[in-house]
């Protein structure tokens, strides 16, 4: 049985992959256009695995420009069955402090109009998002944290916001009695589709400020989140290297068959070109 691909997102500061022995550059065609840039392909601690920079190596898209489609895609493509993701966020409690790193569970959108499914155009499904990362792949990036000494949260609401811009005082001072944990600009729609790819999916958090609520703390700037991701860095990574070597022999959790129930067009009413498209999401459950 071939080795299964993991695939890797590095977000802010994290645009290559120390450790990764870069077999190839990959560039993948998708019916959605253009992913953020090429994949590196290659092994990481013996474990075959993709990279991507989320903004591109020389992080060129905002949030808001991110071919979330295209980029999962592309993974699906490649064949990953995983996919273990990193971003900066903000806080919203005072208890997860920056440089601290938070496993969300929960997602809660503030995002305007983006894309997030792979679906239309003649073929519907509705999958789960009920626990929309995989606790399986959860648990292996918390105590990965652990084991590089990282002071770890596991469990947590993570509130996209549309960005570019960070919050006003009012909205961040809202969001805190909405009960939500972090704050940041990019994971919900990278999880959305990681599900419909049926691809398992989960997010390390890094904490780099506490968003503009705090009263004794600076807000947060640019300046502020590069200066805590160069610290966190190497962290990271080793928590990735740590990640990839905890990857189970079989995929027992639903995240492998989150599409099995969910399409509800009529096979024989799909277009043929949207079957072609999607056949690498899709294929399984419908033929061409």
């Amino acid at each position: 049985m071939p080795e299964r691909l993991v695939g890797i997102i590095g977000g802010s500061g994290l645009y290559e992959m120390d450790g990764l022995e870069i077999l190839r550059e990959e560039r993948v065609e998708t019916p959605f256009g253009e992913p953020s840039d090429r994949y590196l392909v290659g092994r990481l601690e013996g474990r075959p695995v993709a990279f991507l920079a989320r903004h591109g190596r020389r992080h060129s898209l905002m949030p808001s420009e991110l071919n979330f489609r295209a980029n999962i895609y592309g993974f699906k493509v490649l064949g990953a069955e995983w996919i273990l993701s990193a971003s900066a966020v903000g806080s919203m409690r005072p208890e997860v402090k920056p440089l601290d790193i938070l496993i969300p569970d929960q997602f809660f959108d503030r995002t305007n109009g983006r894309v997030g499914t792979f679906f239309g155009n003649g073929l519907i499904a509705h999958v789960s998002m009920a626990d929309p990362t995989c606790r399986v792949l959860g648990d292996i990036l918390y105590l990965a944290g652990r084991q590089a000494g990282a002071t770890m949260h596991k469990g947590g609401t993570y509130l996209c916001i549309e960005g570019p811009q960070f919050s006003t005082r009012a909205e961040s001072r809202i969001y805190r009695t909405w009960g939500v944990d972090v704050i940041g600009m990019t994971n919900l729609q990278e999880a959305k589709l990681a599900r419909e790819a049926e691809i398992c999916y989960a997010t390390m958090a890094l904490v780099t400020d506490y968003d503009v609520w705090h009263e004794t703390e600076d807000d947060v700037s640019v300046e502020s989140v590069v200066a805590i991701l160069r610290q966190n860095a190497a962290t990271a990574r080793a928590i990735l290297r740590a990640a990839v070597t905890r990857m189970p022999a079989e995929r027992t959790c639903g995240c492998a068959h989150a599409l099995r129930d969910a399409i509800i067009t009529s096979r024989e009413c799909i277009p043929a070109n949207v079957k072609r498209d999607l056949a690498p999401i899709v294929g399984k459950y419908v033929t061409a």
